[in-house]
């Protein structure tokens, strides 16, 4: 089999190991007549390249050379939990905690930087008004 074939199908028996519903679907518990399970979103990606060839240089030089390599990324995040008990199924969120702090800073940051720029303003429009 060819370095290039070699590759993917390391890699691909890898990805296909991975991404399973497992991923994103955990296995349920039961506790007290419900069972709870969780739910990610599971992202990934992955590549992989080989190559052959024969050095430049001429017919005196005639080295030849090959490689490949690949590889790949998971991102798994938990977004919910399914409570799911003899009256229906409930879809209950997870909160990211780190998201919703960040996007407060940003929001505040972003407010006192608007009233500084502001109160600069002011203060340079108003010396202009009494030179003039």
């Amino acid at each position: 089999m060819p370095a290039v074939q070699e590759v993917i199908k390391t890699v691909t028996d890898s990805v296909k190991e991975a991404a399973t519903v497992n991923a994103v679907f955990g296995e349920a518990r039961v506790m007290n007549n419900r069972a709870l399970i969780p739910v990610a979103m599971v992202c990934g990606g992955f590549g992989a390249g080989a190559g052959e060839g024969v050095m430049p240089g001429g017919e005196e030089s005639a080295e030849s050379g090959s490689g490949g390599g690949g590889g790949g990324g998971f991102n798994v995040r938990p977004l919910a939990v399914l409570e799911v008990t003899d009256t229906g199924t409930k879809f209950i969120p997870i909160l990211d905690v780190t998201k919703i702090a960040l996007a407060t800073l940003g929001f505040l940051l972003g407010a006192l930087w608007i009233m500084a720029k502001s109160k600069h303003h002011k203060h340079h429009h108003g010396i202009m008004k009494r030179c003039c």
